[in-house]
């Protein structure tokens, strides 16, 4: 359905280069509007946003329309990134087969619409990072970038758990608190703990780990995270739980941890951060770390390491890159138990939790969406902007398969081979 405008007028080129119709509606600036009468619409808001994809044909020109309120989504968000992840697939696919003829109507339409003019500056929340990659300065920046957004903010996302990273959903689990309660459990059985153990927590976020192993395992715990916000909202946790004689946080590097030997080593959600190359350094140093027959917990994202569609390589920078986790890489679940072994430690098990991430994040979005207006004012409108984006991307990211996250258990052997792990696995693992 068309009512002409500059609605009609993108979803009449934008259908010719598809050779189909759209599959969302389209709302623009001047009221018109074009596709679908049902489901959800994008809505252009004004034609600076067109002027960014003029510039920046691809994701990050697309984001930063939205991250400035430039574009927009009515009606079901889940649904319309669905859709429109697809065509922008699709479009991708049929660039290469774009002729001059195709991209000088592009040029007209932006003429006709008044949507041309000089490229515009990317909204503040666009970072880019100076120093040497993975430097300890850079890796310190953007940790502040993601994490330092205020933890009033992370409050009224994350919930009373304070846990960033996937839920694990059980049947008993009828709330976020309840499952992210069961994921931090199902990594202490995993890691075998006892009271008395050295437990290190790389990544420890705002303590919800340690804490819950402190308290319902008995062990002594040190959490290290870059974020100063994180480090004090943890220690004050600790404080009021009582345990500041079993958990000790510190603002520190992973690299800079020289006071093993630790029972038990957690890494859950870290890994993302630190780049291909970084690997074999952090295989080695987490090694290093652990006594002989000790565990290690490697819970983090992963891509599908199926090949792309069309053989198409990975943009050189996307929203993710941009906006929320810069110098981020995620390599496949293969790769990440071969750098393990390649480090000296002996993989026990794996589990994919693919599908709880997708729900984990929905429920972060329905935390967002239900106080959008505070979320507003503790972290400004392009932020939260920038987090509701990425959360409900994220999630049918997961659906779709094209990245998932698995919990990787390994050991570090004894010299004679032993790894002091059951035969059976425990029935609390299964899935």
């Amino acid at each position: 359905m068309s009512t002409g405008g500059a609605a009609g007028r993108i979803a009449g080129l934008v259908e010719r280069l598809l050779g189909r119709p759209l599959p969302l509606g389209i709302r623009t600036w001047d009221g018109a509007h074009a596709g679908p009468a049902d489901g959800p619409v994008l809505v252009i808001h004004s034609r600076r946003a067109l002027r960014r994809l003029l510039w920046q044909p691809d994701e990050i020109g697309l984001a930063r329309g939205w991250v400035a309120g430039e574009i927009d989504v009515e009606g079901d968000l889940d649904e319309a990134l669905t859709k429109l992840d697809d065509t922008l697939r699709e479009l991708g696919d049929h660039h290469g087969r774009f002729t001059a003829a195709d991209r000088a109507e592009v040029i007209r339409l932006a003429v006709v619409l008044g949507a041309v003019g000089p490229p515009l500056k990317p909204p503040p929340e666009e970072v880019v990072l100076a120093g040497d990659r993975h430097s300890k300065g850079r890796d310190q920046a953007a940790i502040s970038h993601h994490y330092d957004v205020g933890n009033d903010f992370y409050e009224l996302v994350l919930g009373p758990s304070m846990v960033y990273s996937c839920a694990y959903w059980t049947g008993d689990a009828a709330t976020l608190e309840d499952a992210q309660r069961a994921k931090n459990e199902l990594i202490c059985q995993k890691l075998g703990l006892r009271p008395g153990m050295r437990l290190l927590d790389v990544g420890s976020g705002w303590g919800s780990l340690v804490l819950h192993a402190a308290q319902h395992h008995g062990v002594e715990a040190v959490g290290v995270t870059l974020s100063v916000p994180q480090a004090e909202y943890a220690k004050q946790r600790v404080a009021d739980a009582g345990l500041s004689d079993a958990v000790e946080i510190r603002v520190q590097d992973w690299r800079d941890v020289g006071d093993g030997p630790f029972d038990a080593v957690a890494s859950v959600g870290m890994a993302e951060h630190l780049g291909a190359a970084m690997w074999p350094e952090y295989a080695a140093r987490l090694y290093s770390l652990l006594r002989p027959g000790g565990r290690l917990l490697n819970h983090q994202i992963v891509r599908s390491g199926r090949p792309r569609p069309g053989g198409l390589a990975r943009p050189r920078r996307t929203f993710i890159d941009a906006y929320v986790f810069p110098d981020g890489e995620l390599i496949p679940i293969g790769d990440v138990v071969g750098r393990l072994e390649a480090g000296g430690f002996e993989v026990r098990d794996v589990q994919a939790l693919r599908e709880h991430y997708a729900r984990t994040l929905r429920a972060w979005v329905a935390n967002l969406e239900r106080d959008w207006h505070r979320a507003v004012d503790l972290a400004g409108e392009g932020r939260a902007r920038v987090w509701r984006l990425y959360m409900a991307a994220s999630a049918v990211s997961f659906d779709a398969a094209r990245i998932g996250i698995d919990q990787v258990l390994a050991v570090r052997p004894h010299r004679d081979g032993r790894s002091d792990l059951p035969m059976v696995r425990p029935v609390g693992w299964s899935l």
